[in-house]
């Protein structure tokens, strides 16, 4: 069986735990990005390499949303204003220059504990809709029978295998959500767990991703830069409930 011509790239913001909801962020974020190989090796890759030298001088730096934001840990240099205006430049230009489609999925979880008396759980309701909002794209650039890699960040081998299994259920019609009957059978879907140490520049841009993406949901009237280069591309945006 042919691999996929494109690879998948996820992560998330926010908790999925529906216990002990933080007011300031009572959200929970996934988002999948779907990549042509030839653009991610040839433009993304290299475009995220030569930032990573030009600003630190070896590329061994993650890009990482809270630190860049917090300006801490190894995005000290960011606290000189000119440097910091600099690299958000560029680093802005690589997310608008991207070729990618966005699906993306906002659990809103003081919605979703009103809603049910048993509510799902956000992480699975999330994988599943983010899940669906990524084949069809596939299937319309003729993507069906291939091989699909959708690649995570490494949590915990408990979270991991959990994650894993639920992803699995999906995938092979195990599971549904509601009255969905989408067949994801049409690809043969393989789920790949890395480390932050991979230094994925994949992970990377779907880490930039997640969080303007909640932050829009939380207050849509804040000026949201990241957002709107997010939203130029093929977004597919789910808020549920």
């Amino acid at each position: 069986m042919p691999f996929s011509e494109y690879i998948v790239f996820a992560d998330e913001s926010g908790s999925p735990v529906l216990e002990g909801i933080d007011p300031d962020f009572p959200i929970f974020v996934l988002v999948m990005i779907a990549v042509h190989k030839q653009h991610y090796i040839e433009a993304i890759v290299p475009a995220m390499q030569k930032l990573k030298f030009d600003f630190c001088g070896h590329d061994q730096l993650i890009l990482h949303e809270r630190d860049i934001r917090r300006q801490s840990n190894s995005f000290a240099f960011l606290q000189i204003a000119p440097v910091r205006n600099s690299f958000m430049e560029r680093l802005n230009a690589i997310m608008q220059d991207a070729e990618v489609t966005v699906s993306a999925v906002v659990i809103d979880k003081p919605k979703l504990r009103q809603r049910y008396a048993t509510p799902w759980s956000p992480y699975h309701v999330a994988l599943y809709l983010a899940l669906e909002r990524v084949l069809y794209p596939l299937l319309a650039r003729g993507q069906m029978g291939r091989i699909q890699h959708v690649v995570f960040e490494k949590r915990g081998a408990a979270e991991d295998k959990e994650l894993e299994l639920e992803f699995l259920k999906i995938v092979t019609g195990q599971y549904q959500l509601g009255n969905s009957a989408t067949d994801f059978r049409a690809l043969e879907w393989k789920v790949l767990f890395v480390d932050k140490k991979a230094n994925s520049s994949g992970l990377q841009l779907a880490d930039l991703m997640a969080r303007p993406i909640g932050l829009n949901y939380l207050r849509p009237d804040q000026p949201n830069r990241a957002f709107e280069l997010i939203r130029a591309k093929s977004l597919a945006l789910k808020h549920f409930p």
